[in-house]
């Protein structure tokens, strides 16, 4: 199953597991992040009108069911596979396209803000995408251009801006670095768009140089997908000026879950 996942990885910059998360660990986070989402803390990210929630970050340094997440095998396994080293965790989000209100995430590189803004040596870090809601073509899923990551970091106008910047400029819908429109295009003709749907618990992965980006949920459907992002301990940042919750400090290696009952078949 690993190699099959690595395999698809490698050449498409993307995959889907066969696993999703069983309900009761569904039910769990979503209960976790209803009660965070209603906190007063730096954690929270908030639309443009400043009160619709948009963005949770950090949150396994704090939730017992986020901080439970990040240590099922089947993730670390699936991490340390493809990167080839032991891994930590070096984000946790949690992104919402409430109805009608969800935001567009432009497209762009992941290694785009880890590599400028922190200073991360290579791009050998790895996505964990789950979905929290049922995710549908009309209501903002995650889409990306197959096989992108093969062509590195791709340059924009802002790539050569000093870092440093107001990190909420990297979670907003207005990102510090994306990918011009007509590159995406170019890009678009040797690349076929692939969209990240599936029911609530699916589970996927994607390279940090895959090109990617999300439409605004303009349906009466909600659209939650949380992250976790790995990168392998020999690959640490160089200089993290971030808050704690958006790069986390600690590069120790994952300890796993011994007997976890967080996942069933699809």
């Amino acid at each position: 199953m690993l190699i099959d996942a690595k395999q698809q990885y490698d050449s498409q910059g993307f995959c889907v597991m066969p696993q999703r998360l069983s309900d009761a660990m569904l039910g769990r986070l979503r209960d976790s992040i209803a009660e965070i989402s209603r906190m007063s803390r730096p954690e929270v990210v908030y639309e443009k009108d400043e009160k619709t929630v948009r963005a949770l970050h950090g949150c396994h340094r704090f939730d017992d069911a986020c901080a439970d997440l990040v240590r099922l095998p089947l993730f670390v396994d699936l991490a340390e596979a493809i990167l080839g080293d032991p891994v930590y965790v070096y984000q946790f989000k949690v992104n919402i396209k409430n109805s009608h209100d969800g935001e567009k995430w432009p497209w762009h590189q992941d290694y785009a803000f880890w590599s400028i803004e922190d200073g991360m040596p290579a791009d050998r870090a790895l996505n964990i995408a789950i979905n929290l809601d049922d995710v549908f073509d009309w209501n903002g899923p995650l889409q990306l251009l197959a096989g992108s990551h093969l062509l590195g970091l791709i340059p924009s106008p802002n790539h050569g801006a000093a870092a440093g910047g107001d990190w909420r400029d990297h979670v907003s819908a207005d990102l510090t670095y994306t990918v011009d429109d007509r590159e995406v295009e170019e890009i678009g003709r040797r690349h076929p768009l692939h969209k990240l749907t599936g029911p609530a618990g699916t589970i996927s992965a994607f390279h940090p140089n895959i090109v990617h980006s999300s439409a605004r949920n303009t349906s009466s459907d909600r659209r939650t997908i949380l992250y976790i992002t790995y990168n392998a301990v020999t690959n640490s940042p160089r200089h993290v000026h971030r808050p704690d919750f958006l790069v986390d400090p600690s590069v120790t290696a994952v300890r796993k879950l011994a007997q976890p009952r967080a996942l069933t078949s699809v």
